[in-house]
Parts: C-alpha cells; structure tokens; sequence
C-alpha cells in the first residue's frame, strides 16, 4: 500500500483532536467536535489537565487566534489575509479539522473557478436522461459544508473574479443557497461556516465587493514578530516535513537555521538585524517563512543524497539563490550587493559567502 505522503490535519493529529475532546467539558457550538477554548489549545498547544502535551500549530499571537475561533462562533465568515507564507492555509486547515473534524471540504480559488465550482454543477448524462433532478446535481464542497454543518474553505479568494466572489453573499447572509432549476434551496444546518484566505502581494487580484467585505471578519495574519519566534516555526516546520519526506540527513544545526532566517528578514525588512546596515534593497521576492523551510529541506536533500548527511553552507547556498532570485536582472543585482556588504563582513559566515559567491 503506498504512502500518503502528506495526511490531513484531522488525521495526521488524530490523538491530539481525540485527548482534547475527552479533556473538554466546556460548552460547544452546535456541531462543533471542540469547545472554542480547545480548539484554542489545539492551535496554540500546551499541556492538558492530564498531562498530555499538544503541539504548537501556530507560533504566533495567541490573541489573533482567539479572533479567528470566535468568528466562526457567530454569523460571521472569517477571512484570513496576509502576505504569502504567513500559515494563512494552514490555520485555516487546522481550524477546520478541530472545529469540523473535517478539512477537506475546499475550493482552490483561480482566476478560471467558476459560478458552478462555488455553487453546484450537473451531471449533464443524467440530466440529458430525465432531466434537472437533485440526482442531476453535482454540490460543490460549500454546499456539502452547508448540509453537514461543518467549515468549507476557499483559498486564494481574491484570485476568483469579481462576480464568481459574489455568489457568496446570499450564502453567507441568508445561510441558504438557491436552486432555482429545482425551485428549490440548500439550507445551512448549524456548525456551518466559511474560512477564505487572501494575499495581499498579487498582482492583478480581484477587491472583494464591499457587501462581500461586510460579511468576512478578516484577521490579518503577520509575518513572525521577531527572528526567534520565525526561527522556532522554521526549526518546528523542517522537522516535520523532513519526517514526512524521509530525508536522509541529520536536523540541521540551529546555527543554519538561524542565518537563513536572518538573510531572509533582513532582505525582507531592507535593514540588518543589528542596524549596522541603515538600508538594504529589497528583492521583488517575497522571502517568507514558508520559503525559509523550503531552503532548509533543498538544503538537507542534497546534504542527504549527495553529502554526507550533515547540512553546510554549499548545501543552503543554491537553496538561497532560488529564493531570492526571482527577477534575474534586478534580484541578481540586489543578492551580489547583500554578499558583498553584509555577509562577506561577518567573519562567522565566510563559509556561506565563498559558497554563495560560487553558486552566482
């Protein structure tokens, strides 16, 4: 049988989900597996009354989280907004799967989805056959959200177009959503609610209606406060994937960890970390954390399959140069410049130069 080789959040933190729901006596929404104070624990993590330990999802503002978990408490749909690479998608994964004990029920926004993918489709053989019939009809994850009661996810939603957007608001205000072929409409059962994600770096991007707008509450996710907390979420995030993935090297030492997230910053914020350096130019990429963890784990496949299983500098190097060098006119100038005035200066990082320097 093969590997699955990334697991739902339901399944992947099965026990986690189950210890908290026998440790949670408080009240719950209709239809929600966890009291809103779990669903809390499961995101932040900590240590149960009994004392068993739930990992951290989410390295963050507890407060923001304590935001997101209320809204969908109340009436209100809860759109998470940010940068790329701030765990938009994976909050919203992991509050489904402790809310809903479900998150699979997602439509990936593009600027090609459709009224149909948000609404309802038909199965044109059936309905050739004996015409529109609710057996003709093919729902879409929302309207499976709407008759379980459970949290239906869109991602990327400004990426949909403006008037495809719009077929939400009569969901998301009446909790129904007509089917005027059938005379007919689905009503949304309790427990029912919507979590969209949105970046605020595309280029070209749909502006949500302002009546759409009114009915999101949007918690702006930020990129980590400071360089611990970015590295703890790296540090957190490497271990896991390298698990999943099976790579064959050693965890990475902090140190490397810790200079990649600082290149990262550093460009990202146009300064160095100490304020030696008043100004940097900034590269037209974004330099998230989720790239940051992308770099590491190139980093560890080559030291895995072609090292000896220890990741160095030369192993981060060309994880470095893809990430920051998007643009090859305008990045290239930008990476040469941070080399040459920030790293080339730091005696403790002239391996990572003389291996940069190589990879150019």
């Amino acid at each position: 049988m093969s590997q699955v080789l990334r697991q739902h959040a339901e399944q992947q933190f099965a026990e986690e989900l189950d210890a908290l729901q026998k440790a949670d006596d408080r009240p719950r929404p209709p239809n929600w597996k966890l009291s809103p104070w779990a669903v809390l624990q499961y995101l932040m993590g900590g240590k149960l009354s009994n004392g068993f330990e739930v990992s951290a999802k989410y390295i963050g503002s507890p407060r923001l989280m304590e935001i997101a978990v209320s809204t969908l408490a109340t009436d209100r749909a809860l759109l998470l907004y940010g940068v790329p690479g701030t765990a938009k998608s994976w909050v919203s994964e992991h509050l489904s799967a402790a809310v809903s004990g479900d998150s699979t029920m997602l439509i990936q926004g593009t600027a090609g989805t459709s009224e149909e993918q948000l609404r309802y489709g038909w199965n044109y053989a059936q309905l050739l056959a004996h015409g529109p019939s609710e057996k003709a009809l093919i729902p879409s994850p929302l309207v499976h959200a709407m008759k379980l009661g459970k949290i239906a996810r869109i991602e990327e939603l400004t990426r949909i177009p403006a008037d495809v957007q719009d077929t939400l608001i009569t969901v998301l205000s009446e909790k129904t959503l007509p089917v005027p072929e059938l005379s007919t409409e689905f009503q949304a059962v309790a427990g029912f609610s919507v979590i969209a994600t949105a970046n605020n770096r595309d280029k070209g991007v749909n502006e949500l209606s302002s009546a759409l707008k009114r009915r999101f509450n949007t918690v702006v996710l930020p990129v980590p406060a400071s360089q611990d907390e970015e590295v703890q979420i790296v540090t957190k995030r490497v271990g896991e994937q390298s698990r999943a993935l099976q790579l064959p090297a050693e965890a990475p030492a902090l140190e490397e960890v810790r200079r990649v997230v600082q290149i990262f910053r550093e460009l990202r914020n146009g300064q160095t970390e100490d304020g030696r350096t008043v100004r940097i130019k900034s590269p037209s990429s974004t330099l998230s954390t989720a790239e940051a963890i992308s770099v590491i784990n190139s980093g560890m496949a080559l030291a895995g399959h072609f090292g000896d299983g220890v990741l160095r500098a030369h192993d981060v190097a060309s994880g470095l140069l893809g990430a920051v060098i998007k643009d090859p006119v305008q990045d290239s100038v930008v990476w040469k410049e941070y080399l040459e005035t920030v790293v080339k200066e730091r005696a403790e990082w002239k391996d990572l130069y003389r291996a940069c320097r190589e990879q150019i």
